[in-house]
């Protein structure tokens, strides 16, 4: 994934685009995960939410490769 975006003119490295959007989910599904108490049965929530946001951005750049699209 070496490709960037352009957004209004600005070129934007895909990866950042891709790291928002899996801050914006990793933050939902720990809303969620908070909201079932299901943190009570970890041990470092910490470790576990930079978990997922490394899972979820790993998803992410798998599922979309470099696009090569302008917006």
């Amino acid at each position: 994934m070496t490709g960037e975006i352009a957004l209004g003119g600005v070129y934007v490295p895909t990866l950042l685009l891709l790291a928002l959007l899996a801050l914006a989910l990793t933050w939902g599904l720990t809303r969620l995960i908070a909201m079932l108490g299901l943190y009570r049965f970890l041990a470092y929530r910490a470790a576990v939410d930079l978990g997922l946001f490394v899972l979820i951005l790993g998803a992410l750049s798998f599922l979309f490769p470099q696009t090569g699209y302008s917006l």
